[in-house]
């Protein structure tokens, strides 16, 4: 009889202790956030979901239109058209925050996309970059 209620007292610690380490792995697993898991203005001031990005190959870039690397426009687009129908997107994020290379409003810079590069993958609303470095 001790035995089966040692047995018993074995098999009640293993089960809480596994409740627990259950419990704090459901814990840390629900804080983590990822960039697709927060809404953002676009180019257009609208709020878009990045959640409807999740399951793609998502390739954000901080771009701007007066810096050395803006024809980088012309390569971005040229992947978005190659491998958007396979679940590939490009997301342009401007900042201005490196020395002004990109001082315009949001509906210049989607003018500067669209009429020099012919840009059609999504575009972001300006944003202030911040950097811990």
């Amino acid at each position: 009889m001790r035995k089966i209620a040692i047995i018993l007292v074995a098999l009640l610690t293993v089960t809480l202790l596994l409740i627990g380490i259950s419990a704090i792995v459901k814990a840390k697993s629900a804080v983590v956030q990822t960039p697709l898991d927060f809404s953002l203005e676009n180019i257009d001031g609208d709020l878009s979901n990045l959640s409807e990005y999740k399951g793609k190959v998502v390739m954000m870039v901080n771009v701007a239109s007066k810096c050395g690397l803006t024809p980088q426009y012309e390569a971005l687009q040229a992947l978005y058209n190659r491998y958007s129908g396979r679940g590939f997107v490009v997301l342009g994020f401007p900042a201005n925050n490196f020395r002004d290379q990109e001082p315009g409003t949001n509906a210049e810079i989607k003018e500067f996309c669209t009429s020099n590069y012919g840009v059609s993958f999504p575009i972001f609303s300006q944003f202030y970059q911040i950097s811990t470095l």
